[in-house]
């Protein structure tokens, strides 16, 4: 591994006071940065009623947070390596709580979707940096794991407790209040890291190379953008015409790297097999898995009838299996070596997602909170290991760089989930058929979506209601199905894929497994 040749810390620094504390504020970040992600989902309703926007400026409320934060974490991982991560770190968080407010309290939607666009900004600047500054805060290999596994866990917790938090807030207070919620820890953050987080950063970076962010984030936005688009309302010539123009940014980025002196992002950390195992691991780990939450939301809460909050509770074993898991994944890779943790995670992901094809609209609640908690454990054990790996495989002037891939293999893999699990699920979903008399418009408004099945049979008497909302379920169940069938071979494909990729691969340098 490339890391083994660097020169070994002074012995002091494994025990720098303070490290745990500040661990504890860089992975309270992590988690509001991967709350937020979720939490505009419960309270879209309210802020659709509130500030009336367009069908199109709706979806841009939903997606330009995650378009700009996909399209720039690498040039913030690798703005982070230049200036500083703690600089960084501390500037995101400032910017990330101001504009937490300006969402807050935004009254039109095109305010809305500037406000997203900056949070997204300001979320690009955390999620690597907090990663980076781990390898510098820890540098005793089975403390780092431990804290990685800490970090892991709350990144993985964030999608399931988002729902939980958010549908706890718009029970008692207005929609502006899931944003409010940054303020404070974004001010312990400030505080708490000015005083116990070290500064890291190359120590000779170059210059910071503008023509490369600007590749990076146009074929970043256009891919994700494409993708969603085309899962959407299928393939259109604008559609590909942007995604076209988004690979063929990202094949300029790549061509460019290769020519720098100084990169933006060093192409040749792909060349190790640890590194580019771990990044593909994580890419379609998520892009299985996001497709089954994504979804299954859906399923308690417009097929079993269950509440915003007491969905986002029943969502909670995920998380529980991930923050355990997380917690114990160091110890147990080094045991039983990497390749057999990360692949065995993927292969529990897998088999839970093939369970989901036996799910029907009365199946109990045990069934499902199991498969939950299969997929949190073998998604804490997968990321996590993948995370360590792809930080100890590369030099530590590389961590917020390499840090970045990671998280854009996470962002990337979502997209992908969504969309092309989400065809699946909408193709399967828009061939029911409505009962007969079912008026023309009522139909059409209930073939978009299983939500807008149930709203529009509110204009139907009782008994045609319920005949056109119980098909709209039987579709929507059937498409889960195939779905979750699809994501469990992609899965059990990555856990083979990992097993070969990752052969010899440890986390601790230069010392061999048990």
């Amino acid at each position: 591994m490339s890391s083994v040749a660097e020169q070994p810390e002074p012995p002091v620094e494994p025990y720098r006071p303070g490290r745990w504390i500040a661990l504890a504020v860089l992975v309270l970040a992590v988690l509001l940065v991967a709350v937020d992600a979720t939490v505009l989902g419960l309270a879209t309703p309210f802020l659709s009623e509130d500030l009336e926007p367009t069908g199109t400026q709706l979806l841009w409320i939903g997606d330009v947070y995650s378009f700009v934060i996909a399209g720039l974490l690498v040039s913030m991982g690798s703005l982070g390596d230049r200036i500083g991560r703690k600089k960084l770190l501390l500037c995101g968080a400032t910017a990330f709580g101001a504009v937490s407010v300006l969402n807050a309290y935004a009254h039109t939607p095109e305010m809305m979707i500037v406000a997203r666009a900056l949070l997204g900004v300001a979320g690009a600047t955390l999620m690597p940096s907090t990663l980076a500054l781990i390898r510098n805060l820890f540098h005793d290999p089975r403390e780092r794991s431990f804290a990685i596994g800490i970090w892991g866990a709350m990144a993985s917790a964030g999608a399931a407790v988002g729902p939980v938090v958010g549908g706890f807030l718009l029970e008692h207070f207005w929609w502006g209040s899931v944003f409010l919620i940054n303020l404070p820890v974004m001010a312990v953050l400030v505080v708490v890291g000015v005083k116990l987080i070290p500064e890291s950063k190359n120590p000779a970076p170059g210059p910071w190379d503008l023509p490369s962010v600007v590749l990076s984030l146009v074929g970043m936005i256009g891919v994700v953008y494409a993708i969603k688009e085309m899962a959407a309302h299928g393939v259109g010539w604008a559609s590909a015409l942007v995604g076209v123009a988004g690979l063929l940014a990202l094949v300029w980025f790549v061509r460019r790297q290769f020519r720098l002196t100084a990169p933006l992002l060093d192409m040749r950390l792909f060349h190790h097999r640890g590194f580019s195992g771990a990044v593909l691991a994580d890419l379609l780990t998520i892009l299985g898995l996001s497709g089954l939450v994504f979804f299954l939301s859906q399923f308690l809460q417009l097929v079993q009838g269950r509440g915003p909050l007491e969905a986002g509770f029943a969502e909670l074993p995920a998380a529980v299996g991930a923050v355990t898991a997380g917690l114990l994944a160091g110890t147990v890779a080094r045991r039983y070596t990497v390749r057999v943790v990360v692949s065995g995670g993927l292969g529990a992901i897998g088999l839970a997602l093939a369970t989901v094809a036996a799910v029907h609209r009365d199946t109990d609640y045990p069934l499902i909170g199991a498969l939950l908690l299969v997929v949190g454990v073998g998604a804490g054990f997968a990321f996590t290991v993948t995370s360590d790996v792809i930080l100890s495989s590369v030099p530590k002037e590389h961590a917020g760089s390499a840090s970045a891939v990671s998280e854009t293999a996470y962002e990337l893999g979502a997209a992908l989930g969504i969309a092309l699990l989400g065809s699946i699920v909408t193709h399967s979903y828009q061939s029911f058929t409505a009962p007969e008399g079912t008026p023309p418009a009522v139909s059409s408004a209930a073939h978009e979506s299983l939500g807008g099945a149930v709203e529009s049979s509110h204009l139907l008497p009782a008994h045609e209601a319920a005949g056109l909302v119980s098909a709209a379920q039987d579709a929507f169940v059937d498409g889960l199905h195939v779905a979750s069938v699809v994501g469990a071979v992609v899965l059990m494909a990555t856990a083979v894929a990992a097993w070969f990729l990752l052969r010899g691969q440890e986390l601790e340098e230069g010392i061999a497994h048990e």
